[in-house]
């Protein structure tokens, strides 16, 4: 049996150790940490520095261990991250974790040697302790590590220029990622074209399959195997993810099954990745296009059109948009769905592309409803303009036709030449004249008032405006008309006056001459004529 794992001694690297390989070391631990807080949808950047709060150590320890950690402190001080990393760190003394000359301010001060040594330990603890090989002999491993080497043996023996013996040499070409996966899935990869010759070829063709096809994450770069000295725990990092993903594999093909089970559940969930694919591009064209439609400003120019148009706007938010409304649930669920059945088998989790995350869809649908949001106040600012234009034009027609009746009443009443047969009649009729020219001279501000009114319903494009525009020309029409018949009234009127005023003069010039007669003749006159007559002869005789 293998020994209990009693304790795991963080040793310092050696100063022989190059810096290259501390790079490599920190790459590959943080690609392995994402890995797992992956499952918590958290990731780091940076491996010294995203550690230092212990946030996220706490959560990569919970997730490791599937068991839950005190809470974190909040606060961001020093005196809170060192609470936090301690509370890491008490965990895995709990598991029986020996750390040998560390301590939370390590941790915190981004201590880099330190911090690698942490997360090897980690990956020894959670990932690599377990590991338990029968040999053909039937004996178990003494160490986790020989267990694993032992395993890489097995499973590689046999194939052509592959001799596994350690963990770091015996990885350079290549080929032995390439046996590991072929050995388990001889239908992803042709061994037998592979070359011993062409590392880097090998390495790529191997990392490239197992995250693609087997969705093991590629913790290593060619590079980083393919060089003079490779890292031991980089690969042996590596190497048991695929330790991990093939024992899986194999429970799965002991129990027969479950394999159709397994496949199944794969075509299913590829068939779930289309559907939510396609029903999201669908949905965001739908979004997009309604966006488009209901950002347009293009308004029935009439009360009945704008009412119109709010009742197909009210029909769309109760009748077109709720499915919609419906399809984004369905999708949001779907996806949960998708990625939860994918988790469940240890399969790299379906992240949507091209803008067709839960995310993406959301802010559209966000769009869509400040969009609608607009739409309505738009179209109510409309409503209520359209309906003061009507109020306008109903206020417009009551005026017109008042002052249509007044124009015909007045230029029937000025075609009349009732002047009369005298003097008198015609001076009062001259008066009665002069008193309609007053009034139609005030009335011409409610004549212009109506022109104002058709002129403010032109300016803002009033629907039935040639109508309003007809009957005020035919308003002024009437005016003018009536201007023409007042002014030729007032000529005749005046030509009628004076001729009554000739006729009263010579009236006057007969009744004088008439007098003058009946004095001529009269006796009286006559002796006064012949005492001037002899008067005037007796002067002629002297």
């Amino acid at each position: 049996m293998v020994a209990p794992f009693q304790s795991i001694l963080i040793k310092l690297p050696s100063p022989n150790h190059t810096d290259e390989r501390e790079v490599v070391q920190k790459k590959t631990f943080t690609k392995w940490v994402n890995s797992h807080l992956a499952r918590v949808s958290c990731r780091i950047t940076d491996l010294y520095k995203d550690l230092r709060d212990g946030r996220m150590l706490i959560k990569l320890l919970e997730v490791l261990s599937g068991e839950m950690l005190p809470k974190p402190t909040k606060g961001k001080m020093r005196i809170h991250c060192l609470e936090n990393v301690d509370k890491a760190l008490q965990f895995l003394k709990e598991q029986r974790v020996h750390l040998e000359n560390m301590g939370s301010h390590d941790i915190v001060d981004g201590n880099h040697r330190l911090v690698l040594g942490l997360i090897w330990t980690i990956i020894l603890r959670f990932q690599i302790q377990d590991i338990v090989v029968q040999t053909q002999e039937g004996r178990e491993t003494r160490s986790a590590k020989d267990a694993l080497l032992l395993w890489c043996q097995m499973k590689t023996a046999g194939y052509p220029h592959v001799n596994v013996t350690n963990f770091t040499s015996s990885w350079k070409d290549g080929l032995a990622f390439n046996a590991l996966i072929h050995k388990h899935r001889p239908d992803l990869i042709d061994f037998d074209k592979l070359k011993d010759s062409n590392a880097r070829h090998n390495l790529e063709r191997a990392f490239d399959v197992a995250e693609r096809q087997l969705g093991i994450i590629p913790l290593l770069d060619p590079e980083d195997v393919f060089t003079e000295n490779p890292d031991e725990k980089s690969i042996i990092t590596y190497v048991v993810a695929f330790y991990h993903y093939f024992s899986k594999m194999k429970v799965l093909a002991v129990e027969g099954k479950r394999v159709g089970k397994v496949i199944d559940h794969a075509i299913e969930t590829e068939k779930m990745i289309e559907k939510y694919s396609g029903l999201a591009s669908d949905l965001l064209t739908w979004i997009e296009q309604t966006i488009t439609v209901l950002n347009s400003r293009k308004f029935a120019n009439s009360l009945t059109g704008v009412q119109q148009q709010l009742q197909a706007f009210s029909t769309y938010r109760t009748v077109e948009k709720p499915p919609k409304f419906q399809e984004k649930g369905n999708l949001e669920v779907l996806l949960f769905t998708i990625q939860s059945r994918m988790r469940a088998n240890n399969q790299k989790v379906y992240t949507p592309h091209d803008g067709k995350l839960v995310s993406d869809i959301n802010r559209a649908w966000e769009s869509l409803e400040e969009a609608e949001y607009r739409r309505e106040l738009a179209l109510r600012e409309e409503l209520i303009r359209q309906e003061k234009l009507e109020q306008l034009a109903r206020r417009f027609d009551r005026k017109a036709a008042m002052r249509e009746t007044w124009l015909n009443e007045n230029q029937r009443l000025v075609a009349q030449d009732n002047f009369g047969y005298d003097l008198a009649a015609v001076e009062a009729a001259k008066k009665k004249h002069e008193a309609i020219e007053t009034d139609t001279a005030a009335y011409e501000e409610r004549v212009r008032a109506l022109e104002d009114l058709a002129q403010e319903l032109e300016r803002e494009n009033y629907h039935d405006q040639k109508r309003i525009t007809a009957r005020k020309d035919n308003v002024l029409r009437l005016w003018n008309y009536l201007q023409e018949l007042l002014q030729s009234r007032r000529q005749r009127l005046e030509k009628t006056l004076a001729l009554q005023k000739l006729f009263q003069d010579m009236l006057h010039s007969i009744d004088w001459m008439d007098e003058i007669k009946a004095h001529l003749l009269s006796a009286e006159f006559g002796k006064k004529w012949r005492l001037h007559e002899i008067t005037l002869g007796a002067l002629v005789l002297h």
